[in-house]
């Protein structure tokens, strides 16, 4: 059996319960060396087989697992944040399928809720912004064109920019290109929750020159909006008094 666990954000603590788990269970470990807190394979026992696919190629990460089910063994693929965002496992998954390999995924915390929580953010503060974008700029990896930083900046919403540190200065003038004003608050967090984590509060007109200042060029989130500063935004009405829901009337007031 083979299971996806999401490693979190970084910090040792901060995986899931069942993620732990199966860390002590697993007989095989391939965990992403490039971004995984190493401290987090403490959880698994001494006769662990760990493998950093940092090293490996797809086919040699799927080698190593097919072996180790050929042999009755457990194995865990560990990858950073929550899997299921810029985590490549689908092609994992495919591969496995074509195997007849039975796999299982355990989600993760996100980079970008770590950071949230870090900064103690609310990105959906009613009157502000009630959605959060997740992206990245394109690079390497190419990006939709309907999906294009400028396209989603036309939103104003809420946005976690992943992948991204490298291309500040480009990623600055496409925001602003799209829609969001300069003086739109911004924040650059590198490793979220980790030890040696950095938060910087800013604007998107001086993103690039606090990256330089700091020399963050990777490994590093970028939020962007107007619920970074949270101002001027209304009150949840799902606790107003004057507001029924299920489990609680509105409150009647006298007047005097």
């Amino acid at each position: 059996m083979v299971y996806f666990v999401g490693a979190g954000t970084g910090a040792v603590d901060l995986i899931t319960v069942r993620g732990m788990r199966l860390l002590e269970q697993a007989d095989v470990i391939i965990y992403t060396g490039s971004l995984v807190n190493p401290k987090l394979l403490t959880y698994a026992r001494k006769d662990c087989e760990i493998h950093n696919s940092a090293k490996l190629t797809l086919e040699e990460v799927i080698q190593i697992i097919s072996d180790a089910e050929n042999e009755g063994k457990t194995t865990v693929r560990l990858h950073t944040g929550e899997p299921s965002i810029y985590g490549a496992v689908r092609e994992q998954m495919d591969e496995l399928d074509v195997l007849g390999i039975s796999y299982e995924s355990c989600p993760g915390v996100s980079a970008c809720f770590g950071a949230a929580a870090s900064l103690n953010l609310e990105y959906t503060l009613p009157g502000i912004s009630q959605s959060l974008i997740i992206t990245r700029m394109e690079g390497r990896t190419k990006v939709p064109d309907r999906e294009s930083i400028k396209s989603f900046a036309a939103h104003k919403a809420s946005m976690a920019i992943y992948l991204s540190a490298g291309m500040i200065r480009e990623l600055s003038k496409q925001l602003i290109e799209g829609g969001y004003k300069e003086t739109t608050p911004a924040a650059l967090v590198y490793k979220a929750t980790w030890a040696e984590e950095e938060a910087y509060l800013c604007t998107i007109e001086t993103l690039y020159d606090v990256s330089v200042a700091h020399r963050i060029t990777k490994t590093a989130l970028i939020l962007v909006g107007d619920a970074i500063a949270h101002q001027h935004y209304s009150k949840s009405r799902l606790y107003a008094p004057d507001f029924s829901t299920e489990y609680r009337k509105r409150k009647e007031f006298l007047r005097r």
